[in-house]
């Protein structure tokens, strides 16, 4: 269970930051950016409209689908690449040379390969995952002990089994935090990724706030949603970095 001291920290932060916002807007009478009562009137409006849980879930559903490829495509990959010096030598230039490029450099060739529609964001957050999957999981590989290796060679383990039964389980927490990354990598592209996307999805909703009429506080609002629904699926990730099977290595 969380500990209160745990909590109240950054519930101490966050209400002195909130506070400091309130105080700004109120003090330079700005008309247009809004204080957080506004934030979350905004948002009770969504609600009240139904429309906010749509967003939530088109949003969720294209991250959570290109993460999952990323996931399904980057580890395989990358324990290749690790385990093979051969694939290391091969791929890594191109996987260097891919990784730089920014998601939303490929909005035009996305648009043109699978038009305007769940495909083109999904693509896009796939991009932006894959990468740090591929190359944390690659890095993993090198870094296992070679003690661990030595100990299965005397006892005679094919290198089948040594793959699956040493190299696997000692590589998962590098994979662990790869995929931490990568999904806080692909709430970051959201709103990029959006744009292309048909009428849902936080992302969608910000720059349909902006464009229609100034709203700034469902702007606001959108950007909460998305990093509280970060905090949590972090939160997540974290939770899985402590199953035993994941920590193997590190029990007494």
């Amino acid at each position: 269970m969380i500990k209160l001291k745990q909590i109240l920290p950054p519930l101490a932060v966050v209400a002195f930051l909130i506070a400091a916002w309130w105080i700004v807007v109120v003090e330079s009478e700005s008309v247009i950016f809004p204080t957080p009562w506004q934030v979350v009137t905004g948002t009770y409006e969504l609600i009240e409209q139904g429309t906010l849980w749509n967003h939530i879930g088109a949003s969720l559903f294209r991250v959570g689908t290109g993460f999952f490829l990323a996931v399904a495509i980057g580890v395989p990959l990358g324990l290749l690449m690790g385990w093979v010096a051969g694939a290391h030598t091969t791929l890594n230039p191109i996987v260097q040379m891919l990784r730089p490029i920014s998601p939303i450099a490929w909005i035009p060739l996305s648009i043109l390969w699978f038009g305007v529609g769940d495909v083109s964001p999904i693509f896009l957050i796939f991009l932006s995952s894959v990468f740090p999957i591929v190359v944390q999981t690659t890095a993993g590989v090198h870094t296992i002990e070679r003690q661990y290796l030595r100990a299965a060679e005397n006892f005679g383990v094919t290198r089948f089994k040594l793959f699956f039964h040493v190299v696997i389980p000692a590589v998962l927490p590098q994979i662990i935090i790869a995929m931490r990354v990568s999904l806080g990598v692909a709430w970051l592209v959201v709103v990029a990724a959006e744009m292309i996307a048909l009428r849902s999805g936080l992302g969608y909703l910000i720059i349909d706030s902006r464009n229609a009429g100034n709203r700034y506080d469902l702007v606001i609002a959108g950007m909460v949603i998305i990093g509280v629904t970060g905090l949590l699926l972090d939160g997540t990730m974290r939770r899985m970095e402590r199953l035993r099977v994941v920590r193997w290595k590190y029990a007494r």
